[in-house]
């Protein structure tokens, strides 16, 4: 199934409530799962989040968490350290070609039992959970953050706690400040000091305590979006963020100044308000939000703007591979693009073709980064179903505020 989305207009002032943030959700989830005096709300609505809930509420011997690449990595640390319990995780197609060895090699390491059901250094995986008594583990910095989270989360859990030194230049540095910042705010000691962190062992129970999720604001990209292509003067306002995030993509604040949107922070609110601003190219290194990028470089295209994007050599391992996945949506309607592994670059172009199909490829975020378009000209949106993953109301939320949708 499509939905085409008309031409649209939005309405001058519109507001939106984004349920919690799926990274600190599915982290803090985990953390209940260890230390169940821990009370969680305004968590997720994400297809994620319930899945990595259910995943750590069975008793089944096989785990399928579908597409939640987080869940994969999380669950597989954390079956590890379950002692005496045996399962096998396992996902979608696409899941069995996501990479994982960097993380079971992590986890053997200080004595882990995991193997690969069928090809090697991807899912499934067998784990045997064990009481894991070494305590230091080295990786390449450069790796995906939720390899690196990973291991932090369960840390406190292991008898000797964790020295994680990490080799090289760090990418996605909020968050693993997140993980750090959670793991703090529930009463877990670590340091971070250069390459090397450490978390202190904790196999107490925590005074009982509840934490309160914040908004997501990878879907907040959306409406930063929006706002840019909407005419000056409009405002959207979205809640609850606080201005002090620990999430990554909250440097959508900064970013979208360059294209006239400003961020208001008002109580547990902010109010997104586009004004008039002469255009220039954007150049960004996005190593600290990459999840961002297809919003951003959508964007670009919708106003002409030419645009340099570094720092994305995670992407190729998503939900599909988005570098990829954004050159062919691009290029299709009338954009000029040139990839490498880990960057995208966009010419200045001044017209976008009209009513064009845009593939998904199973990635939540290509159908929602190519929506806001649809304030340009008209777009159908193939499988938009798949936004379920991050933001199953992305569609609803979109009527609310003026987009005409039709299937």
């Amino acid at each position: 199934m499509n939905i085409i989305l008309q031409k649209s207009t939005i309405q001058k002032k519109s507001s939106i409530q984004i349920t919690g943030s799926k990274s600190e959700s599915n982290r803090l989830l985990l953390l209940q799962a260890l230390y169940p005096e821990l009370e969680i709300e305004n968590v997720s609505n994400s297809d994620d989040s319930r899945l990595m809930m259910k995943a750590l509420e069975s008793t089944s011997e096989v785990i399928d968490i579908r597409h939640a690449g987080t869940a994969m990595r999380f669950l597989t640390a954390f079956f590890a350290i379950q002692e005496g319990r045996e399962v096998i995780l396992t996902g979608s197609d696409r899941m069995k070609e996501r990479p994982i060895k960097i993380l079971v090699e992590a986890l053997q390491s200080i004595g882990a039992q995991i193997e690969y059901l069928e090809e090697d250094g991807f899912p499934p995986l067998k784990i045997r959970g064990e009481k894991l008594t070494r305590s230091k583990i080295k990786l390449q910095a450069n790796v995906s953050s939720q390899y690196i989270s990973a291991l932090l989360l369960i840390a406190s859990k292991l008898e000797n706690g964790l020295e994680l030194t990490l080799k090289g230049e760090i990418t996605s540095i909020p968050y693993i400040k997140m993980t750090l910042s959670l793991l703090e705010g529930i009463g877990v000691k670590s340091t971070f000091n250069e390459n090397v962190i450490t978390v202190y062992p904790n196999n107490k129970p925590l005074k009982p305590k509840t934490l309160v999720v914040e908004s997501d604001w990878s879907s907040a990209s959306y409406y930063y979006s929006i706002a840019a292509l909407s005419e000056p003067g409009t405002e959207i306002t979205l809640s609850s963020y606080k201005e002090n995030s620990l999430q990554g993509d909250s440097a959508l604040a900064d970013i979208y100044n360059h294209f006239g949107v400003s961020t208001i922070f008002d109580g547990h609110s902010v109010i997104l308000k586009k004004e008039s601003k002469e255009l220039v190219p954007l150049n960004l290194n996005l190593q600290n939000a990459p999840d961002i990028a297809q919003t951003i470089a959508v964007t670009c295209l919708g106003l002409g703007v030419s645009c340099q994007l570094t720092g994305l050599h995670t992407l190729k391992i998503k939900e599909t591979d988005r570098l990829v996945a954004l050159k062919t949506e691009i290029e299709k309607l009338g954009g000029e693009v040139k990839i490498t592994s880990k960057s995208l670059q966009l010419k200045q172009s001044t017209k976008i073709k009209d009513m064009i199909r845009i593939a998904t490829y199973n990635d939540h975020r290509m159908a929602m980064a190519f929506a806001p378009l649809a304030l340009k000209t008209g777009i159908v949106i193939e499988n938009p179903s798949v936004v379920s993953k991050s933001y199953p109301t992305f569609w609803e939320d979109l009527n609310l505020i003026g987009f005409k949708i039709s299937q």
